[in-house]
């Protein structure tokens, strides 16, 4: 099968919430009447976007769906913040599948993206069959929660997409070495007009529940991440940046010998996260999600 365009259609579904519904916009690339799915969630103040370069990789192989998580990109925005939460996430994207009509799905996701991934995989009967979890797992670093909260939800307003690009990067370097035009590609999405200029295209209410994450509330979450995760028995593969803040050397150790055991891959020179935009990034995975 073959991609149609080297451009992907845009979508939207209807979820429901605690508060009613609310529109979730998702990407598509390759054959729409392709069986065989692969679902790409984004990071916690990115979009779908991000997977640009991997889609257009996989689109031969796969119908690639990129969800704009609800407060991002096209998506809707909450009324009530406290609704940007991981079982909301989790159940929108039940509700996709379900739009989808598959009976498997395979799954990348970065940072919060690998979280939902986590979530429904674990569930019983999941339509997840292989699971790629991008620098994150149920132990999270606390010096990366501080480094991100310093800037998630902050007021922004840049001139140009130049003045942009450079603003995000400033936050963004472990991402790892990008060439100026990739990373304008990963910019563009990023930014919606603002007057005379743009500001960041996600709701900055996004921050308001991450912010009333207390020490109490992250070691329970922490414990139910873990259970999660041993419930997970569909083969997984875990990257993570040698440099990162959010995932520990130790916490990916640990998750190559509990629950599914994950095939542990690390690159050297990035951080938080690795952005699957650079060839050999792209490999693993395809070698991981196309392999025996």
């Amino acid at each position: 099968m073959t991609s149609s365009s080297t451009e992907p259609r845009l979508r939207t579904v209807q979820c429901l919430g605690s508060a009613g519904l609310h529109r979730m916009a998702y990407w598509e690339w390759g054959d729409p009447a392709n069986p065989r799915v692969l679902v790409c969630v984004h990071g916690l103040s990115r979009q779908g976007r991000d997977f640009d370069t991997l889609a257009r990789d996989l689109a031969s192989d796969y119908r690639v769906i990129c969800p704009d998580v609800v407060g991002r990109g096209r998506s809707d925005r909450l009324a009530d913040p406290m609704g940007y939460a991981i079982p909301n996430y989790v159940a929108d994207m039940v509700t996709l599948l379900a739009r989808l009509d598959v009976a498997q799905v395979d799954w990348v996701g970065t940072s919060m993206g690998g979280l939902i991934g986590l979530g429904l995989a674990s569930l019983p009967g999941s339509a997840v069959r292989r699971l790629v979890l991008n620098d994150v797992g149920p132990t999270i670093q606390p010096a990366a929660l501080q480094r991100i909260g310093g800037y998630l939800g902050q007021p922004a307003h840049w001139r140009s997409l130049d003045e942009a690009a450079d603003a995000l990067w400033a936050i963004s370097q472990g991402f790892g070495l990008h060439t100026r035009e990739q990373w304008l590609q990963l910019t563009r999405p990023q930014l919606v007009p603002d007057g005379d200029g743009f500001k960041p295209h996600y709701d900055p209410a996004i921050a308001v529940p991450f912010r009333a994450i207390t020490p109490e509330l992250a070691a329970a979450g922490e414990a139910m991440l873990w259970q999660s995760y041993d419930r997970v028995a569909c083969p997984t593969l875990l990257l993570r940046g040698a440099d990162s803040d959010l995932l520990s050397h130790d916490t990916a150790l640990a998750m190559t010998q509990r629950g599914p055991r994950a095939r542990l891959r690390e690159f050297a020179g990035i951080g938080h996260a690795p952005m699957l935009v650079q060839p050999e990034q792209r490999a693993i995975v395809r070698e991981f999600l196309l392999g025996p």
